[in-house]
């Protein structure tokens, strides 16, 4: 992927700047609290570089799916509160979502002032990158800066469609997360090794095959190693299977091989015949695992291996829990591995959803190397892919 110039490289001094971030937040259920501030805060130091160069910040994004309408409980609001607190500063808020208000209110803010403006997503014209709606973002500033890796994928006005009418660029949060994962995709301290789980083979075949170019090792856990596990003849009871996948998965094990890039499954497991947080368990060799019985998390022994492993890894990548972390009794493999890749010594990036909510609960979030503010985007941009709203900024 191509260096794309960031907002270090232009004059931003008296310039009117729209800078698309991804405020996203989880909310604490059935309140306006928000249940995690990362996404927030991760957008500040490139908030602040604009305001200590003089520019004058129009900010965006999108919070949930309300498809096109205006939802009250997706209001940006809530959040405004929050980025005030955190920039230390009172900015304005536009509740409007007619243009001719949202033009007048952005007009009206000098430099060293922010303006929030409401939830894209309830505007029809963001989510399918509406001509009319992406010219009407451009003309709010001068110039362009995407700040919102977790959008980054998403063929949107506010991602894509505005990059068409107005110099774009990339915030600082995303370029450290492009400069990140590049590096390891590129140019991994070695041994490098790959951890990938959740439940899904089919959310990460393609990463597995373009990991296994460049890791010496990949470590499968999660509910997507049963696939790999059926692959191998094991037997795996009820997990889910995804059988469309099964041969993939046995050609990607012989293909790995002939790369020099070890796959290693799960040699023990603790399964049970009940999905559910108190359910009845036990732990086994997954060539004892019974009818009936589904893989929850991967077993000790297993623990010990990917840990021995990754003691000596220089460089490490992981996306996707070991088990169903969110129940106590199927943690304790997601916990080890993020306990392994918090020590020191260890160039640890951690992407994916689930994931960094796992290394977040377990406290271990500010030892990793890099934490991303990626899901889906980290998804396609581990598989290779081109990100739209990466490839439209200005090249270097």
């Amino acid at each position: 992927m191509e260096l794309k110039k960031t907002v270090r490289d232009v004059n931003l001094s008296g310039q009117k700047i729209l800078v698309r971030v991804d405020f996203n937040v989880p909310f604490s259920p059935g309140t306006l609290e928000i249940a995690n501030t990362k996404r927030i805060s991760a957008s500040i130091p490139t908030l602040q570089y604009l305001l200590d160069n003089d520019a004058a910040i129009v900010i965006c994004s999108h919070l949930g799916r309300p498809k096109g309408r205006e939802v009250a409980g997706l209001s940006l609001r809530p959040i405004w509160d929050k980025l005030n607190q955190m920039l230390g500063l009172e900015s304005a808020f536009c509740p409007s979502l007619d243009f001719s208000e949202i033009s007048a209110a952005s007009q009206k803010v000098n430099p060293g002032e922010v303006l929030l403006l409401e939830n894209l997503r309830f505007h029809p014209g963001e989510e399918t990158n509406d001509l009319k709606f992406a010219q009407n973002l451009a003309n709010l500033a001068d110039i362009y800066v995407n700040d919102a890796f977790g959008a980054a994928h998403r063929h949107h006005a506010s991602v894509q469609g505005v990059t068409n009418y107005i110099p774009s660029v990339a915030g600082l949060l995303l370029e450290k997360e492009i400069l990140s994962l590049q590096s390891v995709l590129t140019m991994p301290k070695r041994p490098f090794t790959a951890v990938l789980g959740g439940a899904k083979v089919s959310d990460k075949i393609n990463v597995v095959r373009n990991l296994m170019t460049v890791a010496d090792n990949i470590l499968i856990g999660g509910g997507m190693a049963a696939t790999f596990l059926a692959a191998e003849s094991v037997f795996v009871g009820d997990s889910q299977v995804e059988e469309t996948f099964i041969d993939s998965a046995n050609q990607l094990m012989k293909e790995s091989r002939a790369l020099d890039c070890e796959i290693v499954l799960p040699n023990d497991a603790v399964v049970s015949k009940c999905f559910g947080p108190d359910s009845s368990n036990r732990i086994c060799d997954v060539s004892d695992i019974k009818d009936g019985e589904m893989l929850l998390d991967i077993g000790p022994s297993t623990s010990l291996l990917f840990k021995d492993v990754l003691s000596a890894t220089a460089s490490a990548l992981w996306n996707g829990p070991m088990g169903v972390y969110e129940w106590p009794q199927y943690s304790k493999g997601t916990r080890a591995v993020a306990e392994s890749l918090s020590r020191e010594n260890i160039t640890s990036v951690i992407g994916g959803g689930s994931t960094v909510d796992a290394v977040s609960s377990l406290g271990l979030e500010a030892r990793m190397e890099h934490v991303s503010t990626g899901g889906g985007a980290s998804l396609e941009f581990l598989e290779g892919r081109d990100l739209p709203g990466i490839t439209s900024l200005i090249d270097i």
